[in-house]
């Protein structure tokens, strides 16, 4: 049986790949900060603990796992990422946290790790047509990621990879775009896009309207969470250490999937448009590198997603009205 360790357990990725290893057969071990806010985590272990702390992490990585999967950070939505009132601590949590495991990797030579990079990590400039942005791996560097958690994802890609060159701990890092769906944070400023649309929707009255940041056209491309789990898996399975955009490149204008949103709820519901952090123009999953490498591609149109996913968050906020 696979020995595995996720950390970022009790988050909303980490949650579903728990479930995904353990109906894998796997043995698996948790460890977040918090528990799986909507399900119990499907965990054989959880240990509960502050990945900064040395001491929690001597308990967390204390032997030998054939993978460990490091998705633990300290993010969110634009709301929590484009401010630049959480820059500090974005940079400092984050850093932290890979640096205490990448030490604890080498001394109990796990078999191989995945770090849960970002698109973020993308230059701004590539970025600013939001018809056309520019997200293929190669074009990450000269870097300008337009935000302090690009760059903290960007300084742990290479730490990753520098101690792959330097200790031989085999690495495999992904450049997540957007990752959504169902047991996910919906409100408390953290969410996403899908979510927060969702939230919105569901809680607005019929003949109503919602506030969308922006003028709204501005774009990007989401990914459900199963097909995310399954390219990860596939990442992990090869031989190619990456770094490798995992993402749909079904893009969309943020005004468009609030109409999707809203046709899916079938209210009739006008979109205001308003001042609001917004992050790059347009942004894009390229995903040529990983049909060349793993033969991945996304199976499930985002409408689907945003059914199911619009579903569970309509069930949570009924609640509240």
């Amino acid at each position: 049986m696979k020995k595995v360790l996720v950390l970022g357990a009790g988050g909303f990725i980490g949650s579903h790949l728990v479930k995904r290893l353990k109906n894998d057969g796997c043995w698996v071990k948790g460890a977040d900060l918090k528990y799986p806010e909507f399900s119990p985590t499907a965990a054989d272990e959880f240990i509960l603990g502050d990945l900064r702390e040395q001491v929690v992490c001597d308990r967390v990585l204390n032997e030998y796992f054939d993978e460990v999967y490091q998705l633990a950070a300290d993010m969110g939505g634009a709301g929590y990422i484009f401010t630049g009132e959480n820059d500090a601590n974005v940079m400092h949590n984050s850093a932290l946290i890979n640096i205490n495991i990448v030490e604890r990797a080498i001394k109990f030579k796990v078999g191989k790790l995945f770090y849960s990079s970002s698109a973020c990590i993308y230059p701004e400039f590539n970025q600013s047509n939001p018809d056309n942005p520019n997200c293929s791996e190669d074009s990450a560097y000269p870097a300008q990621p337009d935000s302090e958690y690009g760059w903290e994802k960007l300084f742990s890609e290479r730490l990753y990879l520098s101690f792959q060159r330097n200790y031989k701990l085999p690495v495999r890092i992904a450049r997540f775009h957007n990752i959504f769906g169902p047991e996910g944070t919906w409100q408390g400023g953290k969410e996403k896009a899908p979510a927060a649309m969702c939230r919105k929707v569901a809680m607005a009255k019929n003949g109503g309207e919602i506030e969308v940041w922006g003028d709204g056209l501005q774009t990007r491309s989401f990914l459900y969470i199963d097909e995310c789990l399954e390219a990860v898996l596939r990442l992990m399975e090869s031989d190619f250490s990456g770094p490798v955009n995992i993402g749909s490149d079904e893009m969309i204008s943020i005004n468009n999937l609030a109409k999707m949103v809203i046709d899916i709820s079938g209210k009739s519901i006008s979109v205001k448009n308003i001042t609001g952090p917004l992050g790059v123009r347009g942004r894009n999953s390229n995903n040529k590198l990983i049909q060349l490498k793993l033969g991945w591609q996304p199976t499930q149109s985002l409408r689907m997603g945003m059914e199911i996913t619009y579903q569970w968050i309509n069930q949570q906020v009924k609640p509240q009205l």
